[in-house]
This record gives C-alpha cells, sequence and structure tokens, in this order.
C-alpha cells in the first residue's frame, strides 16, 4: 500500500504544479486554478468595467472558473488513467480501456 500512497501524493504534487486558464465574455474575464481545483488568479480586462455591468462581470467569473475546473477535473482523469496503466502488468491495461 506504500506505493500506491507514495504514488498518489506524487500526483497530488504534480496537480498542484499544473495550471489551467479559461476565459468568459471574449476574454473579458481570465480564471486561471491549478490542478488540485484552487484558484490561483481572476483577471478581469479593465474595459468592460462599467459599473452597471456589475452583475454581467459576476455572471463572467462564474462561467469562466467553472471552464478552468473542467479542465483541470479532465487531466486529473487522464493522468490517473496514465498511473493505474503503468501500474498493470503488461498486457493487462488494455483490459481496462487503456
Amino acid at each position: 500500500m506504500g506505493q500506491m500512497q507514495q504514488m498518489q501524493e506524487q500526483m497530488q504534487k504534480q496537480l498542484a504544479e499544473k495550471t489551467f486558464t479559461a476565459e468568459a465574455g471574449g476574454g473579458a474575464v481570465t480564471v486561471t486554478c491549478n490542478g488540485i481545483r484552487t484558484i490561483t488568479n481572476v483577471k478581469i480586462n479593465p474595459d468592460i468595467l462599467d459599473p452597471e455591468d456589475a452583475e454581467g462581470v459576476e455572471d463572467l467569473l462564474v462561467v469562466a472558473t467553472n471552464r478552468a475546473l473542467e479542465q483541470a477535473a479532465a487531466y486529473e482523469q487522464e493522468q490517473a488513467g496514465s498511473m493505474m496503466n503503468n501500474m498493470l502488468p503488461g498486457g493487462l491495461s488494455g483490459l481496462f480501456g487503456g
């Protein structure tokens, strides 16, 4: 079980170092997160900061944040699948769609 825990820790470290960036509103809002799904940066294009548009900006932040988190989740799944394939003895990975 020690090898599995070590691999899991390695994967978490790798995920923490990977970044994902997504935008919404044609670049009006950009959100960056890491592979462990922590938002690391939010950037709002200053050209869109009309006080009457605050609700729209908030909506764009939600969309961009969710897109970045979806990318991180997809990458995590990809890495986990790859790691599992590497753990299986030769030829068995094909049984799991690898």
